[in-house]
């Protein structure tokens, strides 16, 4: 937290004024989400029969999950997934690919873990101070995180029943949002249009989702509690506008932006968590979560809290 640039790691401006390398960078990373992994993992026993690890933010191999379970010595009994560079609404992807990996599971105990490990203040260039950067740096945040999918006999009170998840790219979208390499980290743009677009597909593709679970979508979705990805205040103020939602509604999504930022994949995941210790989100309550990325991808999923 000082501001002493010579001592930065990473963003000593005074040597580089848009930081240092790539290489550097994923360095930084890779010890950072090895730490992180361990510490959420640190008290484990019991191996999973998966470990998925999701990133868009770093790269290291082996994974911070390899190591871990080679660590864990639990080498024949943990498969490792990595899920990466989907952006903001991977977490809805790794659910997907969890729940397959857990259909083939054999003789081994079907549970799988899923960790989060995203930098995204590590790809700031203070070089750059167009509006769209500074939109960009206002906005995003680190985060890690860590949760479970198991099968029905399973659950606890407050887990979520997954009733369906589907994904979809937008036409006509595909530079609308783009994260790519560059010599200093990685770059992202962002076009104006993006809530817009998202906006123009949401009901049909909610409508879509529904009907994955057997039921009707209508405006408003009735007493639903939505978990959207908070990309930023404007693309939840479309999605409330366009869905005819009530404030109490995207309650949860518009906190963890506020206290949390935007923390890319892991930020969902922080709302899923919010929403199942929420005293005010009863046992029953569909919970519709959103999120969007490059691609345009549209991204949901359909829970019921247990």
């Amino acid at each position: 937290m000082h501001t002493d640039w010579d001592r930065m790691v990473i963003f000593n401006l005074h040597e580089n004024p848009r930081g240092r390398g790539i290489g550097v960078r994923n360095d930084f990373y890779s010890e950072t989400a090895g730490r992180a992994v361990d510490s959420l993992f640190a008290r484990d026993v019991d191996p999973p029969s998966d470990l998925l690890h999701v990133s868009c933010t770093g790269y290291a191999s082996p994974s911070p999950i390899q190591r871990l379970i080679s660590r864990k010595e639990w080498n024949d009994r943990t498969r490792a997934t990595q899920v990466y560079h989907m952006g903001c609404y991977a977490a809805l992807p790794a659910l997907r690919v969890a729940a397959g990996l857990l259909s083939h599971c054999g003789n081994m105990c079907p549970r799988a873990e899923i960790v989060h490990t995203e930098l995204c203040t590590l790809h700031f260039n203070p070089g750059d101070h167009s509006p769209e950067q500074l939109v960009v740096q206002t906005l995003f945040a680190d985060g890690h995180i860590r949760y479970s999918v198991a099968p029905g006999e399973d659950w606890e009170s407050g887990a979520f029943e997954i009733l369906a998840i589907r994904e979809e790219i937008v036409p006509d979208s595909l530079d609308d949002m783009t994260w790519v390499l560059s010599d200093w980290g990685f770059q992202m743009t962002l076009s104006r249009d993006v809530p817009g677009k998202i906006a123009a597909r949401l009901s049909r593709f909610l409508s879509m989702l529904f009907a994955c679970s057997g039921m009707t979508y209508s405006l408003g979705a009735g007493d639903s509690i939505f978990a959207v990805h908070p990309g930023g205040p404007r693309i939840l103020d479309s999605v409330q506008e366009v869905l005819g939602l009530e404030a109490r509604q995207l309650r949860l999504s518009r906190t963890v932006l506020y206290e949390r930022g935007n923390m890319s994949s892991a930020t969902l995941p922080h709302i899923w968590m919010a929403a199942a210790s929420d005293r005010d989100v009863k046992p029953g309550a569909l919970v519709v979560s959103l999120a969007f990325g490059p691609g345009l991808t549209i991204a949901g999923a359909l829970f019921r809290k247990c």
